[in-house]
């Protein structure tokens, strides 16, 4: 998936990442709060803070360990809650899995360079659920 575009609607106090399939046409609504979209605005625009907001001290800390975001995995929708996975690769070529909310994952992903996933059950549930967008 990739991130497609950023929806801000301010009559509702909603703001709204996107995502999409980079070989398909399936789109993944998700609402995020307004920190998480600033920070993916910010790394998006280029905007460099004069000091590390917390995802890009993450981002920082992770490498410090020696360790590389391999991937997010957006794993499930329960209670129009969605959840998500860091895959982190250590050193010794091992991988652990840490829960983390979608959002805070992408920002992270967008730092790292990391692919963001979606698991295809996810995606069938919200376009059965909501239609295609």
């Amino acid at each position: 998936m990739e991130l497609n575009k950023i929806r801000i609607d301010e009559r509702r106090g909603e703001q709204v990442i996107v995502l999409k399939e980079k070989d398909g046409s399936r789109l993944l609504p998700i609402v995020i709060g307004i920190m998480e979209v600033t920070a993916i605005k910010m790394k998006l625009s280029g905007l460099e803070p004069p000091r590390p907001m917390t995802h890009d001290l993450l981002c920082a800390t992770i490498q410090h360990l020696g360790a590389t975001v391999e991937k997010v995995v957006i794993t499930k929708l329960e209670n129009n809650t969605f959840f998500a996975t860091l895959v982190l690769r250590n050193g010794d070529n091992g991988t652990v899995e840490v829960d983390a909310r979608p959002s805070d994952s992408i920002a992270l992903a967008l730092r790292a360079s990391a692919p963001i996933f979606v698991e295809e059950e996810v995606l069938e549930q919200v376009i059965s659920s909501f239609g295609d967008f």
